[in-house]
Parts: C-alpha cells; structure tokens; sequence
C-alpha cells in the first residue's frame, strides 16, 4: 500500500458533519451584513507581495515573519498568498473606482494564509469575515459597526461569553507625540525588556505594548497612555464613540495597551475578548485606518472595518453552545424494492418540485427495512416516508416522525404531496 498524503500543517480540512455547522453561521453572517445594508465585494487569494508591505508596514510581525510569498513565472513579480482581507479590498476600490464621492458598505468571507506556527484557533490557512466602510469619517459609523457585531454574538448566542475592548490610536500627529515619549519611557527601563521588545523599540515602539511576555506586563500597565497624547479633535472622535455606545447600551472597556497587529489603524481601534480560548483571546479586532487607500494611491477617503476569525468564533460556539446544523432533512425516504424504488424515486422528485425548500432525501442502496431506517435516523430528519410493496398495493405511504413522538400515519399516495406541506 502505498503512503498516504497528509494536509500540510496548520491547513485543515471541514468535514460534511463541520460544514453543516460552518454554514449556519456564514448565513447568519449574510443575514446580518445585509440587514445593515452591507454587499458582498470577492477579491483574489493572491496579491503582489508591495500591497501588504505598504499597508500593513514592513516591521509588522505579519510582513516580516508570516507571510506566504514566491515569484511569478516571469520571476520579476513579488506575488503573497493574502495575510488579511481589508488590503485587497481596498485595491480593488481604487482600481475599479469605487472611493472618489461615494459610501462603500462591503463585507466579504475568504480564507487567509500566514506562515506561524499552529495553534488552538490560530492555524496558516484559516478564515475571516470582514466588513469595511469608505467614505465616512464621523465615529456614528464607527458605533454602527460595534452595534452590528454586538448583534451578531447575541444571534450566535454568545454574548456574555466576549468583551468589547476599545483605545483610540489618534492620528499620525498624535502617534508622533505619543512615540517620542514611549519610547523614552522604555529605554529608561530598558533592562526589563525582552529581545522581541528591544528589536521593536528601534521599528515599531507601540507594538511593545502588545507584548503577552508576562515578565513585562506590570511595565506595560504603567506605561504613558496614548489617550493622553490625542489632539483635541482625536480626543473629541473618541468621547462621541463611547457616548453613542452608552447610548447602544454596549458595554466596553477601555484597553490603553490596544493597538492591533497593522500599521495602517488610525483613530478607534477595538477587539473582542473572550475567556474560553486559552491564550487565543482575541476573535473580533479592527477599527479605523483613514489613510490607507490615500497611501494605496487613491483619493483620501476614510474607512473603518474589522476582520473577524471563523475558526476561532467556530470554536467559541462549540465551547459554549450547540451549533445548529442546517442541513438536517425534513423528510427522508425508505425505499424497499425495485418496485417501490420506482414508484418512489419520481415521488420524491416532485416533493422537491413542490417545496423547493424543503431538504428532502432518500436512503439509497439495496439494504433491508432495519437497516434502511437505521440509516433514516442516523440523518437526523424529522419524518421518513417509508414506501414499499404492501404500501404500493393499497397506494399509500407511511410517514413516520422521527423526533418527537415517533409516531406513524398512513397518507394516501394521491393525498401526499399536499399534505407534506404541514411538516416543515
């Protein structure tokens, strides 16, 4: 025999019993996305590789360390397997015009790549939803997008399990203040910082902040705040948000060590917490990133979003709750010979003709009765139609329910079709 071909690592298969489950949530997603007026915009897996290093910047952990990134054929072209979804969208905005004088309400669904070492909820091929808005700058936008995720943990049923944290990043002008005095605080205790944090105190200061050594975290709490370094226009940005989301009645917190993963965030920056992932707290994070598309060669046009990881809100919903599977049937059909087979299989044909949307199937292969209502069961439909010689001689059909009562009726075959109607 020969040897079998694993998945790579870090990359994982959805199993038929898992996409049930995926879809269920994917559609609650649509629904929402589109209650809040969002449309659905698909950009490619791959992108030249100068997209992300001039938005997320070049000493992002992403950049420098996870990203997957080979030549094209001609060997002149930088091409990356796409570490996040808001790059590409932008891209194709300005590629296809969408900014100038105009409101973007997009979301898209996709998988993203990052070369990291595996763990619980983080994996190197995994998925995210994502929302973005363009065009907008007034933070009413902002508490619009935390009220729509807010919506979704109660439609998922997972609320009190995650926490709104929030921190404004201000403006350029406020970061350039901020900078200067971080980084004086962290060279002046410069013996208590790790080798991660002393190689960002040179690139990238804030990112220390975001430091999970806990070794650090008491010089990290005591650290100088951003928000005390905000102008007074960022500062203003900042109190209507939280006044709108005591207004909403979402509650949050307020995290001063916040500052997400990406250069490109401006202004609010926001995660959902939760506490039933061990280290992997973080499944919702975006904010503000109000010069990207300026810096991507577009007109300037403010844009607020947030990515959202599948696998670990999959996870967080088995952790604690029973996800619904959707593809469930309504009704299953027991076949039991070739002359029921015959009769029954044009049957079911028409069931689905009439109710386009019910999930109806059919037991297939030459079992017997015992093992054919075994597998019936095993669907997890609610009624089996159990249809065989003694049931075609008298042109009838039993249904049986599966779930409740487990109890049966006899319908005549004439009658069926209109009294399926009824069991949905």
């Amino acid at each position: 025999m020969s040897q079998k071909i694993q998945s790579v690592k870090g990359m994982h298969d959805a199993l038929p019993a898992q996409t049930a489950k995926w879809q269920y949530i994917e559609g609650v997603f649509r629904q929402l996305f589109a209650q809040y007026g969002y449309r659905e915009i698909r950009t490619p897996i791959v992108e030249e590789t100068r997209l992300f290093t001039r938005s997320l910047g070049e000493v992002t952990d992403i950049v420098e360390k996870e990203m997957y990134v080979f030549s094209d054929s001609d060997e002149k072209t930088s091409l990356a397997l796409r570490p996040e979804l808001t790059a590409g969208i932008v891209r194709s905005g300005i590629q296809h015009g969408l900014f100038y004088n105009q409101v973007q309400k997009v979301w898209q669904i996709g998988s993203v790549f990052r070369y990291d070492k595996p763990q619980h909820g983080r994996y190197r091929q995994f998925n995210q939803a994502d929302i973005e808005v363009f065009g907008i700058e007034s933070p009413d936008v902002d508490a619009e997008i935390l009220a729509m995720i807010n919506r979704l943990w109660q439609k998922l049923g997972v609320s009190e399990y995650v926490t709104l944290e929030l921190n404004s990043m201000g403006t350029e002008e406020c970061r350039k203040r901020y900078r200067e005095v971080i980084v004086k605080y962290f060279e002046d205790n410069i013996e208590l910082l790790d080798e991660d944090s002393l190689r960002r105190l040179k690139t990238n200061p804030l990112r220390i902040l975001d430091s999970k050594n806990p070794a650090m975290q008491e010089l990290l709490n005591s650290a100088p705040k951003l928000l005390d370094h905000l102008t007074d226009e960022s500062a203003e940005h900042f109190k209507k948000l939280c006044e709108y989301l005591d207004e909403l009645g979402i509650k949050y917190i307020i995290n001063h060590r916040i500052v997400r993963g990406m250069d490109y965030y401006t202004r609010t920056v926001f995660e959902w917490t939760t506490d039933q992932l061990g280290a992997q707290a973080t499944v919702c994070g975006g904010g503000r990133y109000d010069r990207m598309v300026e810096e991507l060669g577009g007109h300037k046009t403010p844009a607020i979003g947030f990515g959202l990881g599948m696998e670990r809100l999959y996870l967080l919903c088995e952790e604690v709750r029973q996800i619904e599977d959707v593809q469930q049937p309504d009704l299953i059909a027991v076949l039991l010979g070739n002359e029921a087979k015959k009769a029954g299989l044009p049957l079911m044909e028409k069931i689905r003709t009439a109710y386009p949307d019910y999930l109806v199937s059919t037991v297939l292969g030459e079992s017997g009765m015992k093992s054919q209502m075994k597998k019936a069961d095993q669907s997890g439909a609610r009624f089996a139609m159990i249809l065989g010689e003694n049931e075609l001689a008298n042109n009838i059909a039993i249904i049986k329910n599966l779930r409740e009562s487990g109890e049966q009726q006899e319908i005549a075959l004439s009658e069926l079709v209109d009294w399926l109607k009824n069991i949905k």
